[in-house]
């Protein structure tokens, strides 16, 4: 029996242990794994730093993307945001066993609608060492076990931050062994999707191609995006003092995060008036940009290359410019070509804002403000696990309500169905 399938095991065992943690056990959990990250932050910046050095050669060798190697590097501010952020989930309301809704259905019949964990999560992602305190710190909060399985590239840092969390876990009384898994080999990722019989989700966060490899390689349910081509539409009724600064956060704020704005599109009406100072602003944060044919020849020395795929996510310094005719042209254009992740409207007319915001098919749509917000913490989740294109179970950045399910609890005396058939008892209308 391979090591990954012993894990999943222990794991599918101590999901069922979950389920008898007060919500107590589970904070006093949280805010320990909190306390022992700050005080061991040396150590973890330490290992980050071997990662780091590690990476420069494999960026150099073109194994790993700019943007992989960005989201790799902790600072003091992303282990500040890693603290606060499971301190925060210790400080939500605990979502296991809310009665979501009851009624009673016939006389002495009484339904009640209850939420429950999942069981077994398995997660996989590149890079991003900060995921493993947010998962862990979600997954004991909705009394899930979890799989984490991380990048080779992070090894140092994951091995680092995951032996904290599971030294803090062992100090506090009834809490379950097993909880909180890692694994690290490549090939352990196809016995990890070959456990269906233990792993009830898979989540995965990474490149496209890793999400459409776990996709097409499991029978295991899949949460997740594959790709983040986010779009601006600049409509004719745009405030253009607005619709700037907007489009260089979403951009540049962090490029390589799949939240980053990828296209934007210009109402062909308000063309003339904002482009030239949208490109002055681009060119002076770096920002390259490509466009259609139209932009192309009207601004040829500002514009880098024609786009000949809309459907691209480039993760760095890249804008695609694209001129519409109307806002039911950009409409098309988003729903054609984006990934469902989130989209944005820049105008001052409420009615093509609600147009926009109905007909775009995506999990966030958004009036006047920045496609970076589509982020589980500025939601207001403590953390995310995800974000979430499907449109079953839980879209858009996934917290602890997407880490729940429900089950139906009835209860009778001594009821049987025949009564109901015969006409000796009656449901409720």
């Amino acid at each position: 029996m391979s090591n990954v399938i012993k894990i999943a095991k222990k794991a599918k065992k101590a999901s069922i242990f979950t389920l008898q943690m007060s919500t107590k056990i589970k904070n006093d959990a949280l805010y320990k794994i909190a306390d022992e990250i700050n005080i061991n932050k040396n150590e973890i910046i330490s290992a980050n730093n071997l990662d780091l050095e590690n990476a420069k050669l494999l960026l150099e060798k073109g194994e790993i993307t700019q943007s992989a190697y960005n989201r790799l590097k902790l600072d003091e501010n992303k282990l500040r945001d890693m603290i606060q952020g499971v301190r925060d989930i210790a400080a939500l309301d605990d979502p296991i066993n809310k009665v979501i809704w009851e009624k009673d259905i016939a006389e002495g019949i009484n339904l009640k609608k209850v939420s429950c964990p999942i069981g077994v999560i398995g997660v996989i992602f590149e890079a991003r060492p900060d995921v493993i305190s947010q998962i862990s710190a979600l997954a004991i909060k909705s009394s899930n076990a979890v799989i984490l399985k991380g990048g080779s590239e992070a090894e140092q840092t994951n091995t680092a931050i995951f032996k904290i969390i599971t030294s803090a876990l062992s100090e506090i009384n009834e809490f379950p062994k097993n909880m909180i898994n890692l694994i690290f080999s490549r090939e352990d990722v196809k016995v990890m999707l070959d456990a269906d019989k233990y792993i009830d989700l898979i989540i995965p966060r990474g490149s496209n191609s890793l999400v459409s490899f776990i996709k097409s390689n499991t029978k295991i349910p899949v949460l997740g995006h594959a790709d983040g081509i986010c779009h601006i539409y600049i409509d004719e009724f745009a405030d253009v003092n607005k619709a700037i600064p907007i489009i260089i956060d979403a951009k540049c704020q962090y490029p390589s995060a799949c939240n980053s704005v990828e296209t934007v599109l210009i109402n062909r009406k308000i063309k003339d008036k904002i482009l030239p100072a949208l490109i002055k602003s681009l060119k002076e944060n770096s920002v390259t940009i490509n466009s259609d044919v139209v932009l192309k020849k009207e601004y040829s020395d500002n514009i880098n290359a024609i786009v000949t795929d809309w459907h691209k996510e480039y993760g760095e310094k890249i804008l695609s410019l694209k001129i519409v005719e109307n806002i039911e042209d950009a409409i098309s254009h988003i729903n054609k070509f984006g990934s469902g992740h989130t989209d944005c409207i820049i105008t001052e007319d409420n009615s093509n804002a609600e147009k926009f915001m109905m007909f775009v098919d995506s999990a966030g749509v958004y009036k006047n403000i920045s496609t970076r917000f589509a982020d589980g913490f500025r939601y207001g989740f403590g953390a995310e696990v995800g974000i979430s294109t499907n449109k079953t179970h839980a879209r858009g950045p996934v917290g602890l309500e997407g880490l729940t399910i429900y089950k139906y609890k009835l209860f009778g005396n001594g009821d049987i169905v025949n009564d109901f058939t015969t006409g000796l008892k009656q449901f409720y209308k």
